[in-house]
């Protein structure tokens, strides 16, 4: 099996001198790409324009399941014109509970609905991130064609 590594270095700076005035902005960077404004969640003193861990991973999540899910239905013969995916994520005050990823899907071929929503299922347990969380990940999509 190989291995892949992923790099990122997280960047702040301030002073840390009281807990409720300290910025709680940083930096994502990674070699050749633009930053990712991050914070903390505003109920924890985020700021609101950032993301925040939590959302960066319910996004790790949908992402990693289109990637999939598109590279499944070309390989199936399933022509995808249009993806887009409303996830919500669910925390208690101490873990994630649930992710659901609702994707909206436009096909080209009205006789490949069914397989077009039957892959959703092979993306789900090819998607390194989902296979890596300690938590349902579920799947209510939605597939038309154009």
């Amino acid at each position: 099996m190989s291995e892949h590594r992923y790099e990122v270095e997280v960047v702040w700076s301030g002073q840390t001198t009281d807990y409720r005035s300290y910025s709680r902005d940083h930096e994502l960077l990674t070699a050749g790409r633009p930053p990712i404004l991050a914070t903390a969640d505003p109920k924890f003193r985020g700021d609101e324009s950032r993301w925040n861990p939590e959302q960066l991973l319910v996004a790790s999540l949908s992402d990693c399941h289109m990637l999939w899910y598109l590279h499944l239905c070309a390989s199936a013969g399933v022509v995808v014109t249009s993806y887009r995916d409303s996830a919500v994520g669910v925390m208690d005050d101490e873990r994630f509970q649930t992710v659901t990823l609702r994707p909206h899907i436009t096909i080209t071929d009205p006789a490949k609905i069914d397989t077009a929503v039957g892959l959703h299922k092979e993306a789900h347990s090819k998607c390194f991130i989902a296979n890596s969380v300690n938590f349902p990940v579920t799947h209510e999509p939605t597939v038309v064609a154009e």
